[in-house]
């Protein structure tokens, strides 16, 4: 078994369980006669013990041999926190490792991968992989996927259909420049990626669907100026005006950050 708990599962009421945990390794502590190992995976983070008395020279050993980033899977007995953390939802326990598999040794990361690293745009985006394990990150995609839940879940209670647009298009006389695709079928003719996502409503609406809705991206060719050259819309055709003032309430009470 890969895991029977993730790392940010474990709690009090856990003490005296046999956990299977796997995740990256972020940061190690070594006292000499006791090793700490903070353990990550995209829940949280869960703090692995070892000690001279209860572990074999050979797993303290191994233990200490870890970089950050390695990928680990142990298995061990969770145990009470001598000294607590309140500030982790998992410090209150902490994991004493009976067995330690490494499952991929890491390189030196080019940047920390904490909350705030020393790691700079360019870097980042080189190594982006890396990049998204940080908090910052991960939560942004996050609240992305639980604002458009949010949307998708309001629309559709009130009758809308979610209608996927195409993304090849015939260009359209818009305010900015296209971006464009040539046609392999059709030599020196091209495809323009959508600017808007007005283009299909009155065929969507002359179908019959008066009422549909899309997250939809828009593609511009613009400067990157305060207006972001790719940018998402929800799209949608209405008969009640007052559909604004329901969404705003329907956020406020799902606890909607942006609200």
């Amino acid at each position: 078994m890969y895991r029977t708990h993730d790392c940010g599962a474990l709690r009090l009421a856990n003490a005296s369980e046999q956990v299977t945990l796997s995740g990256w390794v972020s940061r190690t502590r070594d006292k000499g006669f006791m090793v700490w190992i903070d353990l990550r995976d995209r829940y949280g983070i869960t703090q692995l013990v070892l000690d001279q008395e209860r572990c074999s020279a050979e797993l303290l050993e191994t233990a200490r041999s870890l970089g950050r980033e390695t990928v680990i899977q142990v298995k061990g007995l969770v145990i009470e926190r001598d000294a607590k953390n309140a500030g982790m939802p998992t410090g209150e326990v902490e994991v004493l490792v009976a067995e330690l598999k490494v499952l991929n040794a890491a390189k030196l990361p080019p940047f920390t991968i904490e909350d705030q690293t020393d790691g700079g745009d360019e870097l980042r985006m080189k190594y982006r992989y890396l990049d998204i394990r940080r908090n910052p990150v991960k939560q942004n995609l996050i609240f992305r996927h639980k604002v458009s839940m949010l949307v998708r879940n309001y629309l559709s209670d009130q009758g809308f259909l979610e209608v996927e647009t195409p993304y090849l298009i015939k260009s359209t006389p818009e305010g900015a420049r296209d971006f464009v695709v040539p046609s392999r079928m059709n030599a020196g003719q091209f495809y323009a990626l959508p600017q808007s996502p007005q283009t299909f409503k009155q065929l969507l609406m002359v179908g019959g669907l008066d009422k549909y809705f899309q997250l939809v991206k828009c593609f511009r060719d613009e400067d990157l100026t305060s207006r972001q050259t790719a940018r998402i819309y929800t799209d949608r055709l209405r008969n009640v005006v007052h559909y604004p003032r329901r969404y705003f309430e329907y956020f406020r009470r799902a606890h909607c950050p942006f609200t």
